[in-house]
């Protein structure tokens, strides 16, 4: 039975006294079973938690008593265990490396678009769709027509853009990422950078999978996460690493947490959704 449950979630929102919340949110957590990685720097929140659902719904219920986070949404899965092997609590200068200054999506943000409506969107071809995540996430799956950046880290995606002059010849861009954080902070770059009309799928991939009909989908393949499910499938169920491509072999080890190792560290210090 899928006893447990997984909640990718994040929010962009001032939290001054993130250091403070550090020590009683992990323990908060670990008293109910609840492991995971969760980011907490001064613009908010990003990360994914597992455990029994009583309990992830108890994290998320107190997360949200904080008015500052009144407005947190999250994006569920199920497993038959933990995908987890301990609760971490993080500080960090942002809760998603862009590594530029200025950027803050409560100020400026490209349109969201919705799952229903994504699919019309990225086939229209005076439209260019970019997938923000890594080269190795790309290589699991990803939309049809997307562009890969090939960045290793998403910190490497403004210079990429700054490169592609290919791009400024079309007048409407598309972008997505797992759960929508990456996308945040990405396309206020790009509308601060010249582009006009820049658009990002709301939720993310998670979300797309989850609202969008298996037989509609444009989604190819599957969605890697950040967690000892390595990805999931268009049913959101764990694949376990069943098939792992090539470019992705060297952040999948079966005998290494996933929070170990130099290239997973650096991309779970980034991204934890599934979100993340």
């Amino acid at each position: 039975m899928n006893d447990f449950l997984v909640a990718a979630l994040y929010m962009f929102t001032p939290l001054e006294d993130f250091e403070a919340m550090r020590a009683p949110l992990k323990a908060f957590c670990v008293e109910r079973d609840v492991r995971g990685s969760l980011l907490l720097a001064s613009e908010g929140i990003n990360g994914t938690i597992c455990g029994p659902e009583e309990g992830v719904r108890q994290v998320l219920a107190h997360l949200r008593s904080d008015p500052r986070l009144r407005g947190l949404t999250h994006k569920e899965a199920w497993t038959h265990r933990h995908v987890f092997k301990r609760m971490k609590v993080r500080l960090k200068q942002e809760i998603v490396r862009l590594a530029v200054d200025g950027i803050d999506p409560n100020e400026i943000v490209g349109t969201y678009v919705k799952p229903e409506d994504w699919n019309d969107l990225i086939s229209d071809p005076d439209v260019v769709v970019i997938d923000t995540r890594n080269d190795y996430e790309f290589a699991f799956g990803t939309f049809e027509r997307a562009l890969n950046p090939e960045t290793q880290a998403f910190r490497e995606f403004p210079a990429w853009v700054e490169g592609q002059e290919e791009l400024k010849k079309k007048p409407k861009v598309a972008m997505f990422c797992t759960g929508g954080i990456r996308c945040e902070k990405a396309t206020g770059w790009m509308l601060k950078h010249g582009f006009d009309e820049v658009y990002h799928l709301e939720g993310g991939i998670l979300n797309y999978l989850e609202k969008v009909p298996e037989d509609e989908s444009l989604w190819k393949g599957e969605c890697f996460v950040f967690d000892d499910r390595v990805s999931v499938d268009h049913k959101l169920e764990p694949c376990w690493g069943a098939w792992v491509p090539e470019e992705a072999r060297h952040i999948i080890n079966e005998d290494t947490d996933y929070e170990l190792g130099t290239r997973r560290d650096a991309a779970a210090d980034e991204l934890r959704t599934s979100n993340s």
